[in-house]
């Protein structure tokens, strides 16, 4: 038996019914700071497309907002969050909750040398003929 996702405390349902001030007040002192600053129009047009339920019944939600901070209502949309090159499709899971979307995709590939080639060293100079 799995168990209960609780979030300080509280289950997913007791976040959802909450009002969105007291859910910012269980969150840690970075993500609530972020929020209490306010919000700009763009992240409040994409909390009105995730709560109007655009989000969680197939389609994605595309955004560059990396420095969104997740919380309870999201649980269950898809959002694709823009890498610099590519939409990349995130399901929000509530174990996410209090968390930056930017923090699930990756900006930057890891480095994969290839063969050393010619000129790579001094003595790579030296090439013999088969």
């Amino acid at each position: 038996m799995p168990k209960e996702f609780r979030y300080r405390g509280y289950t997913l349902d007791q976040l959802m019914n909450m009002p969105l001030d007291q859910v910012i007040q269980l969150l840690p002192s970075r993500t609530r700071r972020s929020l209490n600053r306010g919000l700009s129009p763009a992240k409040r047009k994409l909390m009105e497309e995730l709560r109007s339920g655009t989000g969680g019944n197939g389609k994605q939600v595309k955004t560059h907002l990396r420095d969104m901070v997740i919380l309870p209502f999201m649980v269950g949309a898809t959002i694709s969050i823009y890498t610099g090159k590519e939409y990349v499709p995130v399901e929000v899971k509530p174990e996410m909750i209090g968390h930056f979307l930017g923090e699930y995709v990756q900006t930057c590939k890891r480095v994969m040398h290839g063969e050393p080639g010619i000129g790579a060293t001094r003595s790579s100079l030296y090439v013999p003929l088969k």
